[in-house]
């Protein structure tokens, strides 16, 4: 089955923060992790590309620069199962931070916090018990603010084993905007995601920081997905990047690639690397050759 993993963008802190999750969390550990050699193109010994596992949700970070910030449009939901474990995961995620929401009793959960780590990523702790212990929270803001029905039921609509779970909306006397989203549990190719409405403060906005990465075993996967995820009004980028109308950033990505781009043979690596910069949707067939050292005698 496949998955849709969430992507951190970090500006050169990917390896702290990484060891900073793996220490907060029981069930935590390091799949992959390669540094950038002196041949770049990020700078030597920051992380190229990483992924780890945090209570079952797999996660993927490198360090790509200042260009971008993450925001409270993409937060991680922890389901906790005792008042024990809610506070001692607020107690070590807060560390240095900044709580959005103090720790409190809530009318939706017994306790219930959201905060930004040090490292600029944003979580938000409940004590309620759930089958996935992390969960990718998409929160509809700005300009985007009042679209969380349109894009989910969007989202369901181009992956399959999709559905929407629960969806509920806020009534006049909730303080939100009425029939506008106020909480919504759906899955994606079987994994679980929330999303809601918020306010039109243009800081909660969406943007690179955090994408959505969704791996492909061919190219009429890859097309068909660059195609309906950056239709009417999203944006196409470049190295299998795109924004889709919703604002959300995806990657659509042939799974071959890192191992491609992580080849023990240096110069095959770097003959991916070289033809994956120009490119925009990913041509699986353009990288192979790359790979193969055949490009350039078809070129000839």
């Amino acid at each position: 089955m496949k998955n849709i993993t969430p992507f951190l963008w970090f500006d050169n802190q990917a390896e702290k923060a990484l060891n900073f999750y793996i220490s907060v969390f029981k069930d935590a550990r390091i799949k992959n992790l390669k540094f950038y050699g002196k041949e770049g193109p990020g700078k030597e010994g920051t992380v190229k590309s990483c992924t780890f596992i945090l209570e079952g949700l797999e996660i993927m970070a490198i360090d790509g620069g200042p260009e971008f910030h993450f925001t409270p449009a993409i937060s991680f939901f922890i389901n906790c199962d005792t008042e024990f474990e809610a506070d001692e995961l607020w107690n070590k995620l807060s560390n240095e931070g900044t709580a959005l929401y103090d720790m409190d009793k809530r009318p939706f959960g017994t306790r219930y916090g959201w905060l930004q780590d040090k490292f600029g990523i944003f979580w938000q702790i409940n004590l309620i018990s759930s089958a996935q212990k992390i969960v990718p929270f998409l929160t509809f803001a700005g300009k985007q603010s009042g679209r969380a029905q349109e894009a989910v039921e969007f989202y369901v609509s181009v992956f399959d084993h999709s559905d929407i779970i629960a969806i509920y909306l806020y009534q006049a006397d909730e303080g939100g905007v009425e029939g506008k989203v106020k909480h919504c549990r759906f899955l994606l190719y079987d994994q679980e995601f929330l999303a809601m409405d918020g306010g039109a403060e243009k800081d909660l906005e969406f943007n690179p920081a955090t994408s959505l990465f969704v791996q492909c075993e061919t190219q009429e996967e890859i097309d068909s997905f660059w195609e309906k995820l950056s239709a009417q009004g999203g944006e196409q980028g470049v190295c299998g990047w795109l924004t889709d109308r919703f604002g959300v950033s995806w990657q659509v990505v042939p799974a071959a690639l890192d191992g491609w781009l992580n080849d023990s043979d240096s110069e095959r690596a770097k003959r991916v690397m070289d033809a994956l910069l120009k490119m925009r949707k990913i041509e699986i067939e353009g990288l192979r050759q790359a790979f193969e050292g055949r490009g350039e005698e078809q070129d000839s």
